[in-house]
């Protein structure tokens, strides 16, 4: 082969691998909405032992709670089916960036996590309450347990800590990779109290009675729950989301998917205290 016959042959098989490159590029889904689309799985995060949002029942391995029926409407939608990764509250939105899940439930949008994903409309609105130990006096304000002798228990990364570190910056916050951990502190007397979203907290008191008491600091907050998503140029999956979360709210279908996940638990509408909002 002369050196012009080798020149040409280069030129070809770059001009080939050029080609195959741009077909790999075409049919590559462009965006989380394409690629759900395509694979016909909707990856979400789960967490264990959050009922009512997450339920994992431990003998069959099979999850369940509000959250998991939300998914499934969704991924109906999508002409998808949901695929689960077992997460924490802080670690799903690393995984949302790692590209390991196309959904994470319940994140509260914080201008901190606002600059490394994206977030539908509002699912919910929640309110912060504290469970506290037995013995322990019930906080009617925040200031009451913003003290260094008052022991706070928290899961890391999630907005339970965010609250405590804003309104209990004097107290000894405890971290704890996941919340289970942080209730436990609080049933062996390591904590004086632990800091969750009112849904939680309901649900947790309601499967351990003996654990401690249930209380509504003053001024009550509150935080919209929200889906937190990849950012992405393409706008249709947020969209979707934001209007499928506008729809089932206002129609109290939310609401319904939360109440029917208590009742797994026990609990019904009239269990909940009347200034706690979800």
């Amino acid at each position: 082969m002369n050196r012009r016959d080798a020149l040409t042959t280069v030129a070809l098989a770059g001009a080939a691998m050029a080609a195959a490159a741009s077909a790999t590029a075409d049919t590559a889904p462009s965006s989380t909405l394409d690629r759900v689309k395509k694979s016909g799985v909707l990856r979400i995060a789960v967490i264990a032992g959050q009922d009512p949002y997450f339920h994992k029942d431990l003998a069959t391995n099979q999850w369940s709670g509000a959250c998991i029926d939300m998914a499934n409407d969704i991924a109906g939608k999508l002409g998808a089916k949901v695929e689960t990764l077992e997460s924490t509250w802080g670690n799903q939105i690393l995984d949302l960036q790692a590209e390991k899940i196309d959904l994470a439930f319940a994140v509260n949008p914080t201008p901190e996590r606002a600059l490394v994903i994206d977030f539908s409309s509002p699912i919910l609105v929640h309110s912060f309450t504290v469970i506290t130990k037995k013995g322990f006096a019930k906080p009617q304000t925040w200031a009451e347990i913003n003290k260094p002798e008052v022991k706070i228990a928290v899961d890391i990364g999630s907005t339970h800590e965010t609250i405590a570190r804003r309104y209990c910056p004097k107290a000894t916050i405890l971290g704890f990779k996941e919340r289970n951990e942080a209730i436990l502190a609080v049933s062996t007397g390591r904590a004086d109290c632990n800091i969750s979203l009112a849904v939680l907290s309901v649900a947790t008191l309601k499967k351990n009675p003996t654990l401690g008491e249930l209380a509504v600091p003053r001024p009550l907050l509150t935080l919209p729950t929200n889906l937190g998503i990849r950012a992405e140029g393409d706008r249709r999956y947020k969209d979707f989301l934001s209007a499928w979360a506008d729809y089932n709210r206002a129609l109290g279908q939310t609401r319904e998917w939360l109440l029917k996940a208590f009742e797994t638990v026990g609990l019904s509408a009239e269990d909940i205290p009347p200034e706690i909002q979800f």
